[in-house]
């Protein structure tokens, strides 16, 4: 088995990397070491390789830069998706791509399954969008797993920043009003693994969390399980404030809160509060 595995330097990449079989042959590539917004840099390294599978790992993930940058945002989640299709598609190379839970509008109530009407608010959300259609345009064999806030031990994330912040500030004011399930990246990793090693149809799975919290919610539980584990000396206070209160250039969906009930078939939701206890304890 040969794994070409893009986005290696990222929460996901270092994840899948920790937990990729010994008897498989990786290539991990960073931004650095291969451009998948360059076609022919992409087929290129596709075919010199040869890999059995693809999974991109890779994507822009400023959103509210994003807003600002639309081309360099397209180049990375729209174009390089279907290039790196396109390439696995001519080496019989199975591809696995990673999206987002933002291609929904966020006023729902109910999970949303892989088969709700999608209507991205923001630039990032567009282009990922766009680049899942192109993927299944190509590559009708395709797997495609939208994911959400992520968080992980690697990277800059929504739990590294509540423990700085909580180091240094007494109380803190934090959305409140925005639903989602925390997700670890390993268990993101394992869950993609799971399907691979089960033959999944192509198609789009949702992955993501087990239980449901708004920011508020997730920055207390972090906070809580810090101060347990002596990472924290006090948990700071949350003020819920609402998403008015803290407005961003990139509008986000108020309800992203997504169905695991399909890939429920390989594996289980992610159990973030366990997974964050597990993070915690590899931080300094």
């Amino acid at each position: 088995m040969k794994i070409l595995l893009t986005g290696a330097n990222g929460q996901l990449g270092r994840c899948l990397q920790d937990i990729l079989p010994n008897t498989a042959e990786v290539l991990a590539l960073g931004s650095a070491e291969l451009d998948i917004s360059h076609q022919a840099a992409v087929n290129a390294k596709v075919e010199q390789f040869q890999p059995s599978i693809i999974i991109n790992a890779a994507a822009y993930t400023a959103v509210d830069k994003a807003e600002s940058e639309p081309e360099q945002a397209a180049a990375v989640n729209t174009y390089a998706p279907a290039y790196l299709a396109s390439a696995a598609k001519k080496v019989g190379a199975k591809f696995v791509h990673v999206s987002t839970d933002y291609v929904f509008e966020g006023n729902g109530s109910q999970p949303y399954t892989e088969a709700d009407a999608v209507y991205p608010l923001g630039v990032y959300g567009k282009t990922k969008l766009a680049g899942e259609l192109l993927v299944q345009s190509i590559l009708h064999e395709a797997i495609i797993i939208r994911t959400a806030w992520v968080f992980s031990e690697y990277g800059n994330n929504f739990v590294k920043t509540m423990l700085r912040l909580a180091k240094d500030r007494p109380e803190l004011g934090i959305v409140g009003d925005q639903l989602g399930c925390p997700t670890y990246a390993g268990d993101i990793a394992k869950a993609i693994l799971s399907v691979l090693d089960n033959n999944a149809a192509g198609g789009i799975y949702h992955y993501c969390g087990d239980e449901q919290v708004t920011w508020a919610e997730f920055a207390s539980a972090i906070f809580q399980q810090a101060e347990q584990q002596g990472k924290l000396a006090a948990q700071p206070k949350v003020n819920a404030i609402t998403t008015a209160d803290f407005p961003t250039p990139a509008k986000r969906p108020a309800y992203s809160v997504m169905s695991t009930a399909k890939i429920g078939e390989f594996t289980t939701a992610s159990p973030w509060r366990q997974s964050l206890s597990t993070v915690l304890s590899r931080l300094d």
